[in-house]
This record gives C-alpha cells, structure tokens and sequence, in this order.
C-alpha cells in the first residue's frame, strides 16, 4: 500500500512542476504589466491576380514561400473600386482577385491592419496558379479590449 502511494506521489510531483512555474512566474510578474496578446484570424487564402502584367515575373527567384507582402488598398482603381494591391518589398506584384476582395476591402477602410504571406510559388503556364498567398486580420486591439 505504501510503494503505491509513492508511486502516485511522484507521478503527480513531475506534473506540479511546470504548474508550480507557472503561479511563480505569474506571481513575480508586476500587477500593472498587461499581457502581451498577439491575435490575427485568416481571412483568405487567395492566387495572385495579374501576376504576368506586374514584376512578380522579374522578381520570381527572389521571393521565398513565407514572405511577408504588403498590401495597399486603391480605393480609386479605375477598374475595381474595392481593389487591394499586393506588393512585395515595395514591388507590384498583381491584387487580390476581384473576387476575393470585398471583405478585405471593407475591414481596410475601416483601419483594419491586414497582413499577407506566400504561402505558394509553382512555376506553371498558368499565371493564376504561380503565387499563392493568405491574408490575416490583426485582432490584437479587440483581444484586448475585451480583456480589460
């Protein structure tokens, strides 16, 4: 009865440690410190539109899965009044697809940041089908409002 209860005992003493850590550190932080919420959601997950008009083509071996691209929204685009650009390191790149850029276009306007990465590169004949990229909503601001 007394090994079983040692054993037990030790079993649950390696599962307090990282519990233990835990209150410490929580404890030890100042009352005033905020914590630090980092929140994006995925909005879409898109091709490039317009990849063979723009310098995506000069560009391609410079660009690597993972990379960052900015997007810009062109409110005046005589062609699609909800058009979002995409541009990698300062380089035109193609849009968003006409089809895809309602909501982005609408969280835009409305100071929304959005973010985008390469999620795809495939040499293909298809320009449609060579840059494939996602677009995430920075949620940051509503977390933490919400937690105060």
């Amino acid at each position: 009865m007394r090994g079983e209860k040692a054993n037990i005992m030790s079993k649950y003493r390696f599962a307090l440690v990282p519990i233990a850590a835990l209150l410490l550190a929580l404890l030890t932080e100042p009352a005033s410190a905020e914590p630090a919420i980092n929140a994006k959601i995925l909005l879409q997950n898109s091709p490039l539109a317009g990849f063979r008009y723009y310098e995506g083509k000069q560009l391609w071996s410079e660009m690597k899965v993972g990379d960052a691209l900015q997007l810009v929204r062109e409110p005046e685009n005589f062609y699609d009044p909800k058009a979002v650009r995409v541009e990698w390191q300062g380089h035109k790149l193609g849009y968003v697809p006409r089809a895809d850029n309602q909501a982005l276009a609408r969280f835009m306007d409305r100071g929304s940041k959005a973010e985008a990465r390469i999620v795809r590169l495939k040499k293909s004949r298809n320009p449609w089908q060579r840059m494939e990229f996602e677009v995430y909503l920075d949620i940051t601001n509503s977390v933490q409002e919400k937690t105060q």
